[in-house]
C-alpha cells in the first residue's frame, strides 16, 4: 500500500464532497428554507392569535368581521390551528421541503382573503398580510412558483371584490389591482435576489467544509508528524501540540490550554528568559533534562508572529537527543576505534618505552636530586598518557550490553564495601542512604560497576576538596512512570550551572590531570543499556549524578 492509499485509509479525515456536488445540494435544499419556513410561521401565528383577541376584545368597535363575525372568527381560529400544526411538521419536517414551502402559502392566500371578504375588503388594511406571505414564500419557492403564486394571490384578492360586490357590498377594484400588481412586484423582485443569497450561502458552507477539511489534515499532519512540535501563546499556554511532545515531556492527559510550567519547569525558565533577552538567539538549543520520562530534551525556538516579537506566539521543535546520540554512536565509535588503534600502535609504545627509561635512570646511584625530579615528572605524565590510552581504548572495545534484571539493594552493598576498601575510606564518608527493598533494575551489571565506580570516584575527589568526604547512594522510583533509578550525592562545590551542558562532552574537565572522559563513558554506557544519566543541582550545594534505569518490566530483547 502506497503512503497515500493509507494516508486515506486512516479514518482520521473525511472530506465533505467536491465543491459542485456541494453547491448543487444548497441550491436545492438549503437551510435558508428551514430558517424562512420557521419564521414565517411564527408570524403566521402571531397574526391569527393577534386578530382573534382583537376581534373579541374590541367586540363591536372591532375593525375585522364587520360583514360576516362568524366567518372571520372561525376562519382566523382554523388558521391559528392550523399555524400550530404546521410548527409541529415543520420541527419534525414530516414532509419534502417542497410541500411544506406550497402548502402554507396556499393556505395563507384562502385565509387572507377569506377575512378580507369579511373585513370591508381591500380597505380593510389585511391585504397588506399577502404581499408578506407572497414576498416571503418567493424566498424559498422554486423556478416559476413564485409567479404562480403571485396570480393565485391576485386572482384571490379580485374574486373576493367580485363576490362583494354581488353580495351587496361595494367593490374595490382599483385598490385590489394595485395590490395585485404589488404582490408581483414583490415576486419578481425577490426571487433573483434570494437566488444570490442561497449561492453566497452554498459558497458560505463550503468555505466552511474547505476550512474543516484543512484544519483536519493540518490536525493529520501535526499528530503524525515525527517531529514534536509545541505552539505556545503570549501567556506561555499550550496552543497547538502533537502526542510525540507529550510524550517526551511526560505530560499526561491533554496539553491544551496548559501552562508550560506545569509541563516542563526547565523550559518554562528559559522561555521566560529568551523572551525578555533579545541577545539570546532566535533559534537557541537548550537541553531539558525532564524527571518524568527523564530524556534529554533539545529544544529550537522560533516566534510565529514577526521575528524580533518573542512575546508573541512561539514555535518550539523538541528532539530526543538520546535518539540524536544513537543515529551517530556509529560513526563516533567506527572513528574512535580507528583512533584508538592508531593510539595503540604509535603511541602506546614510545610512552611505556620513556616510562620504563625514567624508571631506570630514576634507580640510578650517580643520579642528582634535581634529575631524579625530571624523572618523576617523566613517569608522572606518561601514566596520564597511558591513563587516556586505556579509556579511549575501553571505549572503542566496549562490548554489546548483556542486561540481567537484579535486586538493586544487595549489589549496592557489596559495591560500597568493594569501594570502600579499594579507596580506603573511613566508614560513613560512602553511605548507602535510602534504597528501598524489592526494587529491581535491568543493566549489564560490569556496566553498571564502572558507572558507579567512576561515579562515586569523581564525587570523593571533589568532595575531598571542601574538606570532608561524604558521599551517599539514594534509589527509588521516578513519579511520572515509575522507573527506577540510582542517585550519587556529594556536599561538593557542586558544578557552575554555565557549564553543565558541558561535562558529559568527551575531553571537557576542569580538574587538573583529568582525562574529561569518565562521564562521557559512563553516559554512552547508561544509552547502550537504554538507561540515562543525568546531573541535577542539589539544594545546600553539591551535586547529584542520577542514573535512570530501563522499566524491567517493558524490556525489549
Amino acid at each position: 500500500m502506497t503512503d497515500h492509499e493509507k494516508f486515506a485509509n486512516t479514518g482520521k479525515l473525511t472530506f465533505r464532497g467536491s465543491r459542485d456536488a456541494l453547491l448543487a445540494k444548497a441550491i436545492e435544499e438549503p437551510d435558508i428554507t428551514w430558517r424562512v419556513l420557521t419564521t414565517l410561521n411564527y408570524f403566521r401565528l402571531a397574526i391569527a392569535a393577534a386578530l382573534l383577541v382583537l376581534f373579541f376584545s374590541l367586540g363591536d368597535s372591532s375593525p375585522f368581521g364587520d360583514r360576516q363575525p362568524p366567518l372571520f372568527t372561525a376562519t382566523a381560529a382554523a388558521y391559528f390551528v392550523f399555524a400550530l400544526v404546521f410548527s409541529f411538521a415543520l420541527r419534525h419536517r414530516l414532509a419534502p421541503a417542497a410541500i411544506l414551502t406550497l402548502t402554507p402559502i396556499l393556505v395563507d392566500i384562502v385565509a387572507v382573503s377569506t377575512m378580507m371578504y369579511t373585513s370591508d375588503g381591500v380597505s380593510g388594511g389585511l391585504g397588506g398580510l399577502l404581499v408578506v406571505f407572497v414576498g416571503a414564500g418567493s424566498i424559498v419557492l422554486r423556478a416559476r412558483q413564485p409567479l404562480f403564486v403571485a396570480a393565485l394571490a391576485t386572482f384571490a384578492i379580485l374574486g373576493e371584490e367580485l363576490l362583494a360586490g354581488l353580495t351587496g357590498f361595494e367593490p374595490q377594484y382599483p385598490g385590489a389591482g394595485l395590490l395585485g400588481a404589488i404582490i408581483f412586484a414583490m415576486a419578481l423582485t425577490i426571487r433573483p435576489l434570494t437566488r444570490r443569497i442561497e449561492m453566497s450561502e452554498a459558497l458560505a458552507r463550503q468555505r466552511g467544509v474547505d476550512l474543516k477539511n484543512l484544519s483536519e489534515l493540518n490536525e493529520y499532519i501535526v499528530q503524525h508528524l515525527r517531529e514534536s512540535i509545541v505552539v505556545l501563546d503570549s501567556e506561555n499556554r499550550v496552543r497547538l501540540s502533537n502526542a510525540s511532545a507529550a510524550q517526551l515531556l511526560g505530560a499526561t492527559g491533554n496539553m491544551q490550554e496548559q501552562a508550560i510550567q506545569k509541563i516542563s519547569e526547565p523550559l518554562a525558565d528559559y522561555l521566560n528568559k529568551w523572551r525578555l533577552d533579545h541577545a539570546l538567539s532566535s533559534h537557541p538549543d537548550i537541553t531539558v533534562a525532564n524527571a518524568g520520562t527523564s530524556a534529554r530534551i533539545t529544544a529550537h525556538l522560533a516566534p510565529l508572529a514577526k521575528e524580533d516579537d518573542r512575546l508573541g506566539p512561539v514555535l518550539i521543535f523538541l528532539e530526543d537527543a538520546s535518539l540524536m546520540n544513537a543515529r551517530v554512536q556509529q560513526s563516533k565509535l567506527a572513528s574512535l576505534g580507528r583512533l584508538s588503534a592508531s593510539i595503540a600502535h604509535e603511541i602506546r609504545n614510545p610512552v611505556g618505552a620513556m616510562s620504563h627509561a625514567a624508571q631506570l635512570l630514576g634507580e640510578a646511584s650517580d643520579i642528582t636530586d634535581n634529575d631524579k625530579r625530571l624523572t618523576e615528572i617523566i613517569q608522572t605524565h606518561s601514566s596520564r598518557v597511558s591513563h587516556i590510552i586505556d579509556n579511549v581504548l575501553q571505549l572503542s572495545r566496549r562490548e554489546t550490553s548483556r542486561p540481567e534484571r537484579f535486586e538493586l539493594r544487595p549489589w549496592l552493598e557489596e559495591f560500597s564495601r568493594e569501594f570502600s576498601k579499594t579507596l580506603e575510606l573511613q566508614e560513613g564518608e560512602l553511605s548507602i542512604e535510602y534504597v528501598p527493598g524489592q526494587i529491581d533494575v535491568r543493566m549489564d551489571p560490569s556496566h553498571l560497576r564502572q558507572v558507579l565506580w567512576n561515579l562515586c570516584d569523581n564525587a570523593v575527589k571533589y568532595a575531598s576538596e571542601t574538606g570532608g568526604i561524604l558521599v551517599e547512594l539514594h534509589a527509588g522510583g521516578s513519579a511520572g512512570q515509575g522507573r527506577p533509578y540510582l542517585e550519587v550525592r556529594d556536599h561538593g562545590n557542586g558544578v557552575d550551572p554555565a557549564t553543565a551542558d558541558k561535562i558529559f562532552e568527551p575531553f571537557y574537565t576542569e580538574r587538573s590531570g583529568g582525562t574529561g572522559l569518565g562521564l562521557y563513558i559512563s553516559r554512552e554506557l547508561c544509552e547502550l543499556n537504554r538507561a540515562t544519566l543525568l546531573y541535577l543541582d542539589r539544594p545546600g550545594g553539591g551535586s547529584i549524578f542520577r542514573i535512570v534505569f530501563a522499566d524491567p518490566d517493558r524490556w525489549e530483547t
